[in-house]
């Protein structure tokens, strides 16, 4: 039995705000006034970490809801951002413990589904941290009121977990840095990976030869066979 070609979504395209709501006397921007007005709720602040993300880094393509990663760079890195808060959009009697979850997922492919297994799966993972521990000063849209951290996929895999504490992730990637420092320690930590991964490529090609048969014992082996 053939299977049927899979209904393609198009590209989703930028929107201005001013488009109409057919049949109301609404816009775009009424119903993004409706919808993320309260940038403490925790979807809204995630979204709002992965634009500011974007923006360090230069990126401009849209947000995609089911790519593997969060936002892709100019030059190809795949980074995905974690969140937390001391503050939330509902009422607390002490202030939240930072932790990262989600750090491994399964991915959707339309021909497969959801892969089996979580995993890891972008080159760079961004840790964003909004730091206002009171309702008076919190203001999302201050990039000064966010600390972040930065750690290689290799560093997080290594874990083998869903989640982090901040007292590991201070371990693992030391103190937090600024927004305006986040577009360097990216592109660093990413070339610091890749040149890792290239030297341990190059190594595997060179041990194996100081280990190999000489080139007589080789060509006995040769004649055995």
């Amino acid at each position: 039995m053939t299977t049927p070609p899979p209904i393609r979504a198009p590209k989703p395209m930028p929107l201005s705000g001013e488009e109409v709501v057919a049949g109301t006397d609404a816009t775009v921007v009424d119903f993004w006034r409706f919808a993320l007005s309260n940038l403490r709720m925790n979807n809204a602040r995630g979204y709002l970490a992965e634009f500011l993300v974007a923006k360090a880094v230069g990126s401009t393509g849209l947000r995609i809801e089911w790519d593997p990663y969060d936002v892709l760079a100019p030059d190809g890195t795949t980074i995905e951002v974690k969140t937390s808060a001391y503050l939330q959009a509902w009422d607390q009697y002490k202030l939240s413990t930072i932790q990262f979850t989600g750090l491994r997922s399964r991915i959707w492919t339309t021909e497969g589904g959801l892969t089996p297994t979580p995993t890891y799966n972008a080159d760079v993972y961004v840790f964003a941290i909004q730091t206002a521990r009171t309702h008076e000063e919190y203001n999302p849209l201050l990039a000064s009121q966010w600390r972040f951290h930065v750690l290689p996929k290799r560093t997080v895999e290594d874990l083998g977990q869903d989640s982090i504490g901040l007292a590991t992730l201070e371990r693992l990637a030391g103190p937090s840095i600024a927004y305006e420092e986040l577009h360097d320690e990216i592109k660093s930590t990413q070339a610091h990976e890749s040149n890792r991964t290239n030297t341990t490529e190059i190594y595997s090609k060179i041990l194996p030869q100081r280990h190999a048969p000489t080139q007589s014992t080789r060509v006995i082996h040769h004649n055995d066979d």
